[in-house]
């Protein structure tokens, strides 16, 4: 019966818009990077002889004077095929000037970087412009992603079984982790069924067995319901305060706990924000603890037009503060603005993301949320039913990392091709032609199992 399900039209039709989605998302991304390259082939006068979106057999294509442009059956991917690039071609001294392997070295060197600039120069303007429209971009911390429980709501799965405050989950259905995606994850996995979780306490490892509770829409009863335990939340401890704000002139300071509004308790960051949102222009008093010592304030929310995923215009309450480690907030106080803020938000994804390849390689993050490509469509849809923003957002983030990844120096990649250009330079002639071949092979090799890996990841996400 669960076979027969997957085949079923609604599930047809969902695969369909997910591949859909899919398709459009990898495609802005291979054709902004190919076109880096493009550009920068032409801006120094190498000849392009195609450029292709996607691999393998044509399915349409036009020639445009020296260049065909061609879309490929499998659309992992793309690439521009330049005059004299084999370097086995025999060229007459007049196709030369033409020619990609008789270019001067820094000619060479910016053909490939191109790519992996052009991909940041997207996430640049579509930050910008997000900005610009008076979008808020959030920038998570990734050394503060780590599955320690900093708030736990009350009479909770999770308060109701003995979890506190500190704990760190090592282990959920003897699975281990190391960031609260992977608990989501496993989460959602169990469908609302038990889940057992080893968790570090002082110098010792408890385990706990807690049933999530579960949270339909009831909006929208077909959505996927969300399975919670009462951890997924933060504390209300005040991070940054921003300048000119509802938060600034009463006073607050970091890291200020928030313990009540009103008369009602705060133990979680939603739940004092929620009730921010619904007080724009109320003065709300607010009982904080501020190193030990209990302080009340009164604050009077800022009111913030704000547009939701279905187009619907709100207005809501804002105090002008951010959550305590989780991630820094930008926004630009005017458009002009919105340039230079767009640069520091590319910058500061771009600095994540390093870090997390850095943390996938030492460990410290596990290996099991390298994705592939089930997984940029799963995401990819995921995105689309929240709207157009939502969906251009994650093309600004999967192009960040399209960019890095292509600089890793491994050969086949540009940061490979980069590599040997700086040993040509360092040698003063380039390599051995036997010594990149060799290079060559092994790194298509570690593409191969990069691949093979993120396709097994993507089968058990979807098989859970």
């Amino acid at each position: 019966m669960n076979s027969l399900s997957l085949f079923s039209p609604d599930a047809i039709f969902i695969f369909g818009q997910k591949l859909w989605w899919f398709l459009i998302v990898l495609g802005v991304l291979v054709t902004f990077h190919e076109y880096g390259h493009y550009l920068a082939a032409r801006w120094v006068g190498v000849k392009v002889l195609k450029f292709s979106v996607g691999f393998g057999p044509r399915l349409i294509g036009r020639q445009v004077g020296d260049t065909e442009y061609v879309v490929s059956a499998v659309p992992l991917g793309g690439y521009v095929k330049l005059f004299g690039e084999e370097g086995s071609e025999t060229i007459s001294a007049e196709d030369q000037k033409q020619s990609f392997i008789h270019q001067s070295l820094p000619h060479k060197m910016l053909i490939v970087a191109a790519g992996p600039l052009f991909n940041f120069i997207l996430s640049y303007l579509i930050f910008t412009g997000m900005l610009a429209m008076g979008s808020p971009l959030f920038v998570p911390n990734i050394d503060n992603m780590s599955p320690v429980i900093e708030a736990i709501t009350p009479d909770s799965p999770a308060a109701l079984s003995g979890l506190e405050l500190g704990d760190r989950i090592t282990r959920a259905n003897e699975e281990e982790i190391s960031t609260l995606g992977e608990l989501y994850q496993i989460l959602n996995a169990t469908h609302g069924r038990p889940v057992t979780l080893d968790v570090s306490r002082g110098n010792t490892i408890k385990t706990f067995i807690v049933t999530p509770t579960v949270q339909v829409n009831e909006d929208n009863p077909e959505e996927t319901p969300l399975y919670l335990l009462g951890i997924e939340d933060h504390a209300p401890v005040v991070g940054k305060i921003m300048p000119d704000t509802p938060a600034m002139k009463a006073g607050l300071q970091a890291n200020d706990r928030i313990v009540r509004i009103h008369e009602t308790p705060i133990v979680t960051w939603s739940q004092m924000t929620e009730i921010v949102r619904k007080n724009a222009g109320v003065p709300l008093e607010m009982q904080i603890e501020r190193k030990g010592k209990p302080l009340t304030v009164t604050i009077t929310p800022d009111t913030h037009t704000v547009t939701s995923p279905d187009g619907e215009t709100l207005s809501i309450g804002r105090i002008g503060i951010q959550i305590s480690g989780r991630g820094t907030v930008l926004r630009s106080s005017s458009w002009y603005l919105a340039p230079w803020d767009g640069l520091k938000a590319t910058w500061d994804w771009c600095e994540l993301t390093v870090k997390g390849i850095i943390k996938l390689v030492t460990g410290e993050i596990s290996s099991k949320n390298i994705g592939g490509p089930l997984m940029i469509a799963s995401v990819s849809g995921e995105h689309a039913e929240q709207g157009l923003s939502s969906i251009v957002w994650l093309i600004a983030i999967l192009s960040i990392n399209l960019g890095i990844l292509n600089l890793l120096p491994i050969p086949v990649l540009d940061g490979g091709h980069l590599f040997f250009f700086a040993c040509e330079a360092i040698l003063g002639r380039p390599l051995r032609e036997r010594s990149r071949e060799i290079a060559q092979q092994a790194g298509i090799l570690v593409l191969f199992c990069l691949m093979g890996y993120a396709f097994w990841n993507d089968i058990n996400r979807l098989l859970q």
